[in-house]
């Protein structure tokens, strides 16, 4: 235990009386290059909702985390594991101290070992901090408590996970917002701090490979106003997160569909920028997502268009799950497994084929090759599905329970485009049967990830009710029987005056998008109901004029939707 009064070195900050147990190591380190460290690790796997949970782990949707998980992550493939903390909640002294529970750090550690003992490369960090209390670019931000807290958290992270192997990085805190230069300045200030911390706990810190980080890990404002560090002897490496576009990912203002010309430009562009500016650091995109409620050709494509062009820019990348996403992790079941499979092939230069989709903004309805839809009331007739080959040919198709289709009576082949014959298909289908998934094919390819094709029989749903006054202060949620897809597209909000509830603006977008609201804030679904959030019925009430939501299923085609009113 060593004592230190005075400034932490060329930052100004004076730290009075406080007693840094430097942390001493038996054993060996080996170290490794940041650029090595990062390769090492693509992709990764982020444990989302979990640690960083407000105001505890188990706070949120996902109970405390066991090693059954890090073993399923490991069998599914990928090198790593990022380890999201929020220290908030978890300090039991004030400044000048800011002394961390004890029990709080031993569990990060014991985390940190789960992850060990299966071989995964691990970052972890101080999370959802960053808006608790550390956010210097709130009005009246207490820099000098900012800076004294984030030092001290990291002097405290460091003396208990200072002696873990060089399998593990440290991130100093998670999207810190910054909306100036005077607030990115002040996160290089961060950074400093954050390795000057490492160095004062000791154990093997000042060789472990750490991950810097600039305004909001948002990749142009990283490119503006991120300055390197010096004087120290970490290797390090930048790391940002891609959420872009955010209407797709987020299911907002009605966007399914993902592959045009221009929304792969777009993605490249933010891609190439942020290596261009950093040409010679190696990058991590630490938070990446494919939400998968979204259309399964959509996700499918982007996924691998994302994956393949970080690739080019030789990043690597970590995929957010938050524990509704990717990995279900009380089945131990991946909730899409082709698009894992996409995902994995991609890191390795793979050409994957992929089922094609609508990809057009401009489009009126939208079709998918992941499905094939056949509406109550129709024959059935032979029925197409298309594929972007990349290069590859299609090899095979079965059935769920592993039954091969005749090439010859079940199917038929040219180029990209499968023919499912009639006699095939009216196993499953009918003019009469029951609306519901039937049945699920498997494409395989010479190369890369399978492709799938389900099968689908639909009519349009009924709602238990089409309306009701609107009453603010709750979720409204509306019985439901669903008649195919358990899934919504979107949801159109529209005034009785024809003024759009929300978002006016979206009237310049595509027909599939226009007057849409946004999923999770303005509308959901569970099992047996459609949901209008409080935000959009609050809406109706305080614009004092009757509104008409209406619920869009997929396939997207004219008339496959139900009204709902909602007056005041």
């Amino acid at each position: 235990m060593m004592k230190r009064a005075g400034t932490i070195w060329g930052l100004g900050l004076v730290l009075l009386d406080q007693s840094f147990a430097q942390t001493t190591c038996d054993g060996d380190f080996s170290p490794i290059s940041a650029a090595d460290f990062i390769a090492a690790i693509n992709p990764g796997w982020n444990l989302g909702n979990t640690l960083d949970a407000v105001p505890d782990e188990g706070s949120w949707n996902n109970p405390p985390v066991v090693a059954a998980t890090f073993e399923d992550v490991k069998a599914a493939g990928f090198k790593s594991v990022r380890i999201p903390v929020t220290y908030a909640d978890h300090f039991t002294g004030s400044s000048p101290d800011w002394t961390i529970d004890p029990d709080w750090l031993q569990r990060v550690s014991d985390v940190v070992d789960m992850a060990l003992d299966n071989n995964l490369y691990v970052v972890t960090n101080v999370h959802h901090d960053s808006w608790e209390w550390a956010d210097v670019s709130a009005s009246g931000a207490n820099l000098t408590m900012i800076e004294e807290k984030i030092y001290r958290t990291w002097v405290q992270i460091g003396e208990k996970l200072g002696c873990k192997s060089s399998l593990v990085a440290f991130e100093p805190i998670n999207e810190p917002p910054a909306n100036t230069a005077e607030d990115g300045t002040e996160l290089n200030k961060i950074n400093d701090l954050f390795l000057q911390a490492l160095e004062e706990s000791g154990g093997f810190n000042t060789q472990r490979v750490v991950t810097l980080m600039g305004g909001g890990m948002d990749s142009i404002k990283t490119s503006q106003w991120f300055k390197a560090p010096t004087g120290y002897s970490n290797p390090w490496a930048i790391q940002y997160h891609y959420y872009s576009p955010y209407d797709f990912i987020f299911q907002a203002w009605g966007k399914t569909v993902w592959g045009s010309d221009a929304d792969k430009a777009a993605l490249k562009a933010d891609f190439a920028n942020i290596r261009g500016n950093f040409t010679d650091i190696p990058l991590v995109i630490g938070e990446f997502e494919i939400n998968t409620l979204l259309e399964p050709a959509a996700r499918r494509k982007y996924m691998d268009f994302a994956v393949s062009t970080a690739k080019k820019y030789d990043t690597s990348l970590i995929l957010w799950d938050n524990g509704d996403g990717a990995l279900d992790r009380t089945a131990h079941t991946w909730r899409d497994p082709i698009l894992m499979d996409i995902m994995f092939n991609a890191v390795k230069g793979v050409s994957n084929s992929l089922s094609d989709s609508t990809a057009d903004a401009s489009a009126t309805e939208q079709f998918s090759s992941a499905y094939l839809f056949h509406k109550v009331g129709e024959d059935v007739t032979d029925q197409t599905a298309t594929f972007l080959l990349n290069g590859n040919t299609i090899k095979s198709i079965e059935t769920s329970d592993g039954k091969a289709l005749s090439s010859s009576s079940d199917y038929s082949v040219s180029d990209g485009t499968v023919t499912l014959k009639k006699a095939f298909l009216s196993t499953y289908l009918s003019p009469t049967a029951t609306p519901g998934s039937k049945a699920n094919l498997t494409v395989t390819f010479s190369a890369g990830a399978d492709a799938s094709i389900e099968i689908v029989q639909w009519d349009v749903p009924t709602l238990g009710a089409t309306t009701s006054q609107a009453v603010s202060g709750s979720d409204l949620l509306i019985p439901i029987t669903w008649k195919g897809l358990y899934k919504l597209a979107a949801v159109k909000m529209v005034r009785e005056d024809g003024v759009y509830l929300f978002d006016d603006w979206t009237q310049w977008l595509g027909p599939l998008q226009q007057a849409r609201g946004t999923y999770s804030g303005q509308w959901d679904r569970d099992g047996t109901h459609v949901i209008i959030k409080d935000a959009a019925v609050s809406q109706v009430v305080s614009g004092g004029v009757p509104t008409t939501f209406t619920f869009e299923f997929y396939p997207r085609v004219e008339g496959n939707a139900v009204n709902y009113t909602l007056t005041v």
